[in-house]
Formats: structure tokens, sequence, C-alpha cells
């Protein structure tokens, strides 16, 4: 800041002409005037050092908020990048591939628990059958049991009564013993009875050796139990085909979800070459899926 000079111009002749005069002959009114002219240079000195404070406090103050004020970082702005050709589809793509691949993998799911439900009950029923198949067969070895038992207790009462032939056809006798058990043969094993009797046993060496060989002897209990065997035999096999079926559209969902993780990752890269590669895959995948589930059967 520039210096006050105190000794201004209108002030140097006042104070020349107080020196020369002497203080005896110095007018009042000169003394007045010089003192006011000196008043006022000193009040101007005054307020220019007043204004210069101001401005050095000003100044400092602005030095301080620069110092410490970060500067701003002006960032340009970036031009958008603009995907020219058929790159501008390729969201359209992978959304339509997501869609299908969700909605395939819904199918497959929904057929997969159907063709489950199948197994089950196939299952189910195999057992079922294979049970009472084995109690069907139970049931025939009894009665064959027993037959066996009343055919040999006849033969022995015949022999005990001394018929060494039996005509035919044979007429049981109520009073014998053996006309008794006779009568007391199943319904299933009579038939086969008179038809080894026809055949004269005791004479003819080619003669089956007993009813139980005889094509007549057909036990309903012996064939309920091989019809159910051969039930549970198919009802085993429908469960086998559905769990394989099953498995199939398990195979299916497991494509759909490749599908859409292609699809999902492919929309998300910033380059348009991966971008198309890998919804490409997304896309071939999608089509086989497609092409083998047109091949499965379907349950409702």
């Amino acid at each position: 800041m520039a210096s006050v000079n105190r000794t201004s111009p209108a002030v140097a002749p006042v104070r020349r002409a107080m020196r020369h005069a002497s203080p005896l002959r110095r007018p009042p009114g000169l003394v007045i005037v010089a003192r006011n002219v000196q008043d006022a240079a000193d009040n101007d000195s005054r307020g220019v050092a007043r204004h210069g404070r101001r401005l050095r406090r000003s100044e400092g103050y602005a030095s301080d908020v620069s110092d410490t004020a970060e500067p701003e970082q002006v960032t340009a702005p970036q031009a958008p990048v603009s995907e020219s050709g058929w790159y501008r589809h390729l969201d359209l793509v992978a959304t339509v591939l997501l869609a299908v691949a969700t909605v395939l993998t819904a199918w497959s799911a929904f057929q997969s628990s159907q063709w489950g439900g199948v197994q089950a009950i196939a299952y189910s029923t195999a057992a079922r059958e294979r049970a009472e198949s084995n109690q069907a067969a139970t049931l025939a070895g009894q009665e064959t049991t027993i037959d066996v038992m009343l055919f040999t207790d006849w033969l022995a009462a015949l022999h005990e009564e001394g018929d060494a032939l039996l005509p035919e056809p044979y007429v049981p006798d109520p009073e014998q013993y053996s006309g008794f058990l006779f009568e007391r043969f199943r319904p299933e094993f009579t038939p086969a009875v008179h038809a080894w009797l026809a055949e004269d046993p005791l004479t003819d060496p080619a003669a089956p050796p007993s009813p139980f060989a005889m094509d007549e002897y057909v036990l309903a209990s012996t064939t309920e139990s091989v019809r159910l065997d051969k039930a549970s035999e198919r009802s085993a096999a429908v469960a086998r085909l559905a769990i394989e079926r099953k498995d199939h559209y398990v195979l299916a969902t497991v494509l759909c979800a490749s599908v859409l993780f292609f699809s999902g990752i492919g929309s998300k890269l910033g380059s348009p070459r991966k971008r198309t590669a890998m919804i490409a895959i997304g896309g071939v995948v999608l089509l086989t899926t497609v092409g083998v589930l047109i091949t499965f059967p379907v349950q409702i």
C-alpha cells in the first residue's frame, strides 16, 4: 500500500510562512487556517490507513479460502456409446430367450412332478399286487396239501376195504370210509380224480401217476397268484418307465437353467461380441431343449 505524505501541497506554503514569521507577529487567522489544513490532512491519512487494513484483511481471507478449498473436478460428459446394426437387438433376443426358458423350466418341473406321481402310484400298485399274489400262492399251497392228504387217506381206505379194481365211473359208497372221504374232496379236485380214474391207473403203466398230474387239476388260487404276479411285473415296468421319463424332464430343466444362465450373463456384458457369443449359446441350448421336449410324452 502507498505511504501517506503528510506534507501535502496545501500545507507546505503555510508551514514556510510560519517558519519565517516571528512568533509574535504570526496572525491568528493564519494559525487557525494552518491547523485546519493539518487536521484535514491527518484525517485523510487515517482514512487511507483504515482502508489499507481492510484491503489486507480481505486479501488474507481470500487467500485462506483459496488454500483450504478443494479444486472442483470438472469431468467432461462422455458421449453415449451407440451400437449399430443388429447388436441393438441383442437385449430383445436375450429377453425372449429368458421368457421362453422360464416357461419351459416351469413345464419341465410340472411334468417331472407328474411322472413322479405316476412312479409312486405304479410302485404302490406293484407292491400291493405282489403281496396279493403271495397270499394267493400260500392259499394254493394249503389247498394242495388238503387235496394230497384226502387223496392218500382215500387210497388207504380203498386198500383196507379190499377194492382191487375201481369201477368206472366210480360211485362212492357213503357207508364206507372211502366214500366218506371221496365226498369231501374239494370241487376243484374231484374232476381231476375222475379224469385220472378214467385212465385206468391200476392197470395202465402209461397213465399219470396221480390226479395232481392231470390237466384238469387247476386251482383258482394258483391262477390268481400267477395273474397277480404278472400284473405286479407290469406295474413295476410302468414305474421304471415313469422314472426314466421323470429323469428326462429333470434333464430338460437343467438345460433350461443353462439357457437362463447364458442369456442373463450375456445381456450384462459390455462387449458386443461377448454378448453375441453368450446369447448365441443360450439360443442353441434352447433350440436343443425344445427339440428334446417335443419327443417326450405328456402326463396331465
